[in-house]
């Protein structure tokens, strides 16, 4: 038996490994059966979406999901490495109140322990998830309804403008939508706030998969495999990288709709530029040599019938374009100085910047009591 029922606070987190064993199916029907909540690492962050979704786990995962984390006494991580990028470079501070139960397919990733006295099963996700839908587990919906309360409360913390363009996004985007996200910054904020509607989508996100200007390369593919309509989340550095690929969606008439999240700046690099080298910019700022074309006169040179806008909330007003069958570029300016929030640090155990501290008080009241 692999469930024991001493545990009240279990969770489940859920990596690639489970969309490769074509088991995301399973994983729907164990949530719906037990409650236990459901937590994914950026790359699976399409496995749960909609009213399902709580968040991803990790060092710039969602601030709820990784609290959730530190007061769970279960964890059951199926298909998920369980790397620094998902546990910190400090591993005592991951699930420190927790038993935990790890099932991957990769040996090697099993030699290596995350805590003392772990679970381990070399196993194929799907047959894991079988052998779990096997077992008599109760529900756990009071601890769910608890994990839920959690995320809403903290629903207003860490919102930068690239997040609310990944929300504004999500509301105007059809249910089930294929969703292609760049690297850097727009992977970050698309993992984080992109929510789609219904269970059947996909964020095909870049990871650790495909380097920067990825995301139109992906969303070529995906169109020309689903032939449907496709988005495409990237920014204004990661369009550059394969800029020349409008041709290709022209050429190939493929109705994809590209939003750019235009800082004008390598936004990434420059977080890191400001934060770890005194602000001693080089190439990642216009002021420091980085330089970004109009994308709106660009796409309409393909061909690509394109639009800038200076505000988010003007998004709303483009939902025709996302229900045709034509392509288009959504040139979205937001501020050079858009960081990405919440940040685990590799040396700290705390999300940074600290909530308030009657908000993380609140927070684990509700998740103990």
């Amino acid at each position: 038996m692999i469930f024991r029922s001493t545990f009240k606070r279990p969770i489940v987190i859920v990596g690639n490994g489970v969309r490769a064993a074509n088991a995301v199916e399973y994983v729907h029907e164990f949530y719906f059966k037990t409650k236990i909540p459901v937590l994914t690492t950026m790359n699976a962050v399409d496995i749960m979406q909609d009213a399902c979704k709580i968040g991803f786990i990790g060092v710039y995962g969602n601030r709820a999901a990784n609290m959730i984390v530190s007061q769970c006494d279960l964890v059951i991580s199926i298909g998920a490495r369980l790397g620094l990028r998902q546990i910190g470079h400090i591993k005592e501070c991951f699930a420190p109140n927790a038993h935990l139960i790890r099932a991957d397919i990769d040996p090697h990733e099993l030699s290596r322990d995350v805590k003392e006295n772990e679970e381990k099963y070399l196993i194929d996700a799907k047959e894991f998830l079988q052998k779990l839908l096997n077992e008599n587990i109760p529900m756990f919906e009071e601890w769910n309804s608890k994990c839920f309360a959690v995320k809403k409360l903290l629903s207003n913390y860490d919102k930068e403008i690239g997040n609310l363009c990944l929300e504004r996004i999500s509301s105007i985007l059809p249910e089930n939508s294929i969703v292609a996200v760049d690297i850097g910054q727009a992977q970050c904020w698309a993992a984080q706030s992109l929510n789609l509607k219904g269970m059947k989508g996909r964020i095909l996100i870049g990871g650790s998969y495909g380097s920067m200007g990825c995301g139109l390369p992906y969303a070529i593919g995906a169109c020309i495999a689903e032939k449907e309509p496709v988005f495409c989340i990237t920014g204004d550095g990661g369009l550059q990288m394969n800029i020349q690929e409008l041709q290709t969606v022209v050429s190939e008439d493929l109705p994809i709709k590209i939003f750019v999240i235009n800082n004008k700046a390598l936004g990434k690099i420059y977080e890191i530029q400001a934060g770890e080298y005194d602000n001693r910019m080089l190439i990642t700022t216009e002021e420091s040599g980085y330089k970004v074309p109009d994308f709106e006169k660009v796409a309409s040179a393909y061909g690509i019938r394109a639009i800038t806008l200076h505000n988010y909330t003007e998004i709303n007003t483009l939902s025709e374009w996302l229900k045709d069958d034509k392509s288009c570029l959504i040139n979205l300016i937001v501020p050079q100085a858009n960081t990405l929030l919440p940040k685990l640090n590799w040396n700290e155990r705390e999300m940074k910047p600290l909530l308030e501290h009657d908000v993380m008080e609140q927070a684990h009241r509700l998740l103990c009591e």
